[in-house]
């Protein structure tokens, strides 16, 4: 079935003095524009397209791909607002457009927003809300410890930082488990670390016990041999410059550290570490 607002590989169906008509099945002919057209595409080929609505709202097709399709949440620039809503850049010819019931605080110009894309069926429009929640409360699929997540970072707050997991929940990194700097929009992997009695979700942005460990003293080893053997950290090192180099707390570099040494790996020595 072919699902408008998203990626879909249609069938050419016949050229015309406009562009090729694509089988839109269910939806009838789809026109691609001439500008879109490969020479060497011909009656049959199937050719991955995105679905959308042109500044007419008629179905248009293209090679183009949008910064998100629909059902996802992304970060967007507002190209301009109005009185009826917001337009957004999302890297096609027509705006996406954000009414203004969908706003959470009215739209600015040159400001960025995270938004979740959705088909409206009462409209037949492609648009975006601002307000996230109730894209987010309705899921209940069950999450393991340990599972590795996609994450957009959406609010810092007094405890930590919330993040959207892959698209369908909130879950939050608490403060003192961030070692890195985070951006609002920003798309990384994170991992299950607990689930509450209540569904509530905390998150960790390294990979818990053994494995994370493990996955550092590789790391560790390979910048030892890239600075000849030999790097000038040592137990007073502030862990502000150890994150920086590694991206984990002091306590997660000192227990690697120890795993190595254990394995007479490397020695440490007054001014550092040496590899063996």
């Amino acid at each position: 079935m072919v699902e408008v607002g998203k990626m879909n590989t249609l069938a050419i169906s016949r050229f015309s003095d406009f562009g090729l008509l694509l089988d839109g099945e269910q939806l009838g002919e789809i026109l691609i524009p001439k500008r879109y057209v490969s020479k060497d595409w011909k009656e049959g080929d199937k050719v991955n397209v995105f679905v959308y609505l042109d500044s007419e709202d008629r179905l248009t097709a293209t090679t183009e791909r949008p910064k998100a399709q629909v059902g996802e949440f992304v970060l967007l620039r507002c190209k301009d607002a109005t009185p009826i809503g917001a337009f957004l850049d999302w890297g096609l010819p027509k705006d996406l457009f954000v009414p203004f019931r969908e706003q959470r605080m009215k739209m600015r110009q040159g400001e960025s927003y995270l938004v979740h894309i959705y088909y409206d069926n009462a409209s037949e429009r492609i648009v975006a809300s601002a307000k996230l929640d109730k894209f987010l409360s309705s899921s209940k699929r069950f999450y393991k410890n340990g599972e590795e997540v996609e994450l957009i970072a959406w609010q810092k707050s007094d405890l930590g930082y919330k993040f959207i997991i892959n698209n369908e929940r909130w879950g939050m990194v608490f403060n003192n488990e961030i070692f890195q700097a985070i951006q609002r929009g920003k798309k990384l992997k994170g991992y299950i670390k607990n689930v509450r009695p209540d569904g509530r979700i905390d998150l960790a942005l390294n990979k818990p016990g053994y494995e994370k460990v493990s996955m550092l003293t590789d790391v560790i080893l390979n910048h030892l041999k890239a600075n000849n053997g030999f790097m000038p950290i040592t137990s007073k090192t502030p862990p502000e410059q150890i994150n920086a180099l590694f991206g984990v707390s002091k306590k997660t570099y000192k227990n690697a550290i120890g795993a190595l040494y254990k394995q007479r790996m490397i020695t440490i020595e007054d001014d550092g570490v040496r590899l063996v």
